[in-house]
């Protein structure tokens, strides 16, 4: 297997307006051999100025993987994963929706708008905890991604 060319620590942009679901993703990641960096973001609104680097974020680094909640206030995370794939500076950026919607249509429009992966949130801590490690063994330990 190549080794992945990327050195330091990755980022990562979760967009979770539930701040419980946000400190589980938090201290999952924590657990990890794999070095990353989490920034957390409420809603669309900001998850959409972290990626454009406007406003606070003028200084925030392009993630190379977003954790995207479809259901948040302002702006749900349809509208983030539609504007991403439109702009020729951020659709090649890995997005996994992670949302407690177990919804049909809602897999479907996502896949539509252009998702890497869709993933139902665990109700359990574990499988929670489990289903994280996964995404994090997943992208930066066996995919290789774009510079």
């Amino acid at each position: 297997m190549k080794k992945h060319p990327h050195v330091g620590a990755f980022d990562i942009l979760l967009a979770e307006d539930e701040p419980g679901d946000a400190r589980l993703v938090g201290e999952a990641l924590s657990e990890s051999k794999i070095l990353c960096t989490l920034h957390h973001v409420p809603d669309g609104v900001e998850a959409l100025e972290f990626l454009h680097k406007t406003g606070r974020f003028a200084d925030a680094p392009r993630p190379d993987l977003v954790l995207l909640d479809l259901n948040m206030p302002r702006c749900d995370g349809r509208e983030v994963l539609r504007e991403m794939r439109a702009d020729p500076k951020l659709h090649n950026i890995p997005v996994i929706v992670l949302t407690t919607s177990d919804v049909e249509r809602d897999v479907e429009i996502s896949y539509g708008l252009g998702a890497n992966s869709y993933i139902t949130k665990p109700c359990d801590v574990d499988q929670f905890f489990h289903a994280i490690c996964a995404i994090q063994n997943y992208w930066f330990g066996l995919v290789r991604l774009p510079d």
